[in-house]
């Protein structure tokens, strides 16, 4: 069912300060920041050439990822994401093998302009996993 790796996101408590390390100390093309208010976060995407790395900072406090850096203060993996080819047909497969969706299980749209999802870290190895439809 799933596809490619889309990316690997990490959750750090300064973008400018997280993007200028990818940009200068390991030579990434460093994305412009866009703030997704329908998700709670501000993203910059690193093209690596075969996937991308995307760093999330909280935009406004009550931003999940304001909760992940509370407990993770440095900053850290926050979710890997998988290209599906229908994200409505890979999230019944999902349910019906007792996988949860997060929120009300509808896709929303995601920082690339697909529609995403994201599935319950405790039914994948304490691993949040996104996927979004190609």
């Amino acid at each position: 069912m799933i596809g490619r790796l889309n990316h690997i996101a990490i959750a750090v408590p300064d973008l400018a300060a997280a993007s200028a390390k990818y940009r200068n100390l390991l030579g990434a093309h460093v994305g412009q920041p866009q703030p997704l208010p329908e998700h709670g976060v501000t993203v910059v995407f690193i093209d690596t050439g075969n996937t991308k790395v995307e760093l999330l900072e909280p935009l406004g406090d009550t931003s999940p990822i304001a909760a992940f850096l509370e407990r993770n203060p440095s900053g850290g993996m926050h979710h890997i994401c998988f290209e599906v080819p229908d994200i409505r047909a890979a999230a019944e497969v999902l349910k019906s093998g007792g996988a949860r969706v997060l929120g009300d299980g509808s896709p929303r749209t995601g920082a690339h302009g697909k529609p995403v999802l994201f599935l319950h870290p405790k039914d994948f190895d304490g691993t949040l996993i996104e996927l979004e439809e190609v």
